[in-house]
Parts: structure tokens; C-alpha cells; sequence
């Protein structure tokens, strides 16, 4: 990769962190302004904590994108509250997975409808994100995946992938989403410089299959990772709440590239 590429590529970031009772703190110390906060959500929590950590993150100036899983959603009331208060909050994007409750706490099962009834009220938000799976899911059949990305397509700006340590198979699914007209740009999911263990555990949990075995040198292979030229519009890293480490690994190689 070119240095003017791979600075751009880490220019381009957005960090996920989970709503705990530090994360505020963390991001404060040691994430700078330009830098997009994205917020999950957990189905044993629930959405409380996603939206308030949002509030407070973009009331400190950051740019922040609230995950409001579908399954975890109660109804059609509740949908409208948690879209309404971080739009009172001057929150412009929002990322609308699946989610992973089960049951799910309403209606809701899966992504496109909720995402149409947002598309009915005026679609208020600049940027909406929807889930991509390079690699193959454990529950859904590769094309039922791409598929999903096509009747999302008009309801989106982005797509946001899910973790993947294998340049090629990246390759591969861009040129499938392409091959079906899904031409949205889409956000490469990959790991901060988080423990094994940790990554290890949670690549099992969301279906990230074979990519574990990557790991012994995720760095240097994120180094040497050239983004493809179809339309990748940045990184989305994963840093479960290693914040300062996942900022020092990523100024690293912008401090030596003058970025």
C-alpha cells in the first residue's frame, strides 16, 4: 500500500465502543474530535445505555452513530422514541442491525422493515448504516446475505462490515455486492489491537469463522491491508473499549507517515 493510501485509510475511521460505565472517560482521554464514535447496543441492557452514552459523547462534539438493533425494539412507539431523541440531540447517522435478541423484545426480526418505517418518517438521519457479512454467517446462506444488502439499498448510505482478517475474501464480497448493483460505500470491519483471547471469543460469538486464524499477525497484515478500489469508504475498528491502545496502534503509522 502507498503511504497516501494508507493515510487516508486510517484517516477514515470510525470507532465502535460499548455503553459501560468507563466508556465516556476513555473516549474523552483519548479519542480525538474528528475521529466517528459508534455506540452498540446489547440485548441484555438494551437500548438505555446506547442512547444516553450517545447524548453525552455528542454533546462533547463528537460524531456519534447510535446501533438500534431491530430485535430490540418493542414496537412501532418505541421505534419512534429512540429515533426522535438522538435526532433532538443533534445526532445525524444511525447503524440499524438485526441484532442478536432472542426472542426479539417486539415485531421486529430483522433490519428492513424498521429501516422502511424510519424511510416513511421522512428518513431523518444523513447516514444510515446497515450490516455487511464478508464472510460466510453461521445462521444465513452467503446469498441471502447479499440479497439483504439489496432490499436495504435504497434505505442506506453505507454498509458497515462485520470482522474480517482475510483481504481476499473482502475482495470477493465486494465484487459480489457489486456484481448485484449494491454500489453503497461501504465501512471494512477490522480489530483494534485487542487480547486474543477476547477476539477470539467474539469472533466465534457473531460468525466470523475462519478469519480467528489470522490473528497471530493482525497488525502487520492490517499494514499491508489495500483497501479495494470499490468503494471503500473507510474502517470501522472494533475496539471493545481498548480505546487507548486501538488510538496509539492507529496513530503509529500516521505519526511515521507525517499524517
Amino acid at each position: 500500500m502507498g503511504a497516501e493510501a494508507l493515510r487516508a485509510l486510517l484517516a477514515r475511521v470510525r470507532y465502535e465502543v460499548l455503553p459501560a460505565r468507563a466508556t465516556e472517560e476513555k473516549v474523552l482521554a483519548h479519542v480525538p474530535r474528528e475521529v466517528v464514535a459508534t455506540v452498540t447496543a446489547s440485548p441484555v441492557r438494551g437500548l438505555e445505555p446506547t442512547l444516553a452514552l450517545t447524548e453525552r459523547l455528542t454533546a462533547h462534539g463528537y460524531r456519534v452513530v447510535p446501533h438500534v438493533p431491530a430485535r430490540l425494539l418493542r414496537d412501532d412507539t418505541h421505534l419512534k422514541d429512540v429515533t426522535e431523541r438522538p435526532r433532538a440531540a443533534g445526532v445525524d447517522d444511525l447503524f440499524g442491525p438485526a441484532g442478536d435478541a432472542d426472542p426479539p423484545a417486539g415485531p421486529y426480526e430483522g433490519a428492513l422493515p424498521v429501516l422502511r418505517r424510519v424511510t416513511e418518517r421522512g428518513g431523518p438521519f444523513t447516514e444510515t448504516g446497515i450490516t455487511g457479512c464478508p464472510e460466510s454467517h453461521p445462521l444465513v446462506h452467503d446469498d441471502l446475505t447479499v440479497q439483504a444488502m439489496w432490499d436495504k439499498r435504497a434505505h442506506a448510505a453505507c454498509i458497515v462490515s462485520n470482522l474480517c482478517f482475510d483481504a481476499r475474501v473482502l475482495g470477493d464480497w465486494l465484487t459480489r455486492l457489486r456484481r448485484r448493483d449494491v454500489t453503497l460505500p461501504v465501512y471494512v470491519g477490522v480489530a483494534g489491537p485487542v487480547q486474543r483471547a477476547r477476539l477470539l471469543a467474539m469472533a466465534t460469538k457473531i460468525g466470523v469463522g475462519e478469519s480467528g486464524r489470522f490473528l497471530a499477525g493482525h497488525a502487520s497484515w492490517f499494514l499491508r491491508f489495500a483497501a479495494p478500489s470499490a468503494g471503500v469508504a473507510g474502517l470501522h475498528l472494533f475496539t471493545f473499549n481498548q480505546v487507548a491502545e486501538t488510538e496509539r496502534w492507529r496513530r503509529a503509522p500516521l505519526d511515521r507517515l507525517g499524517g
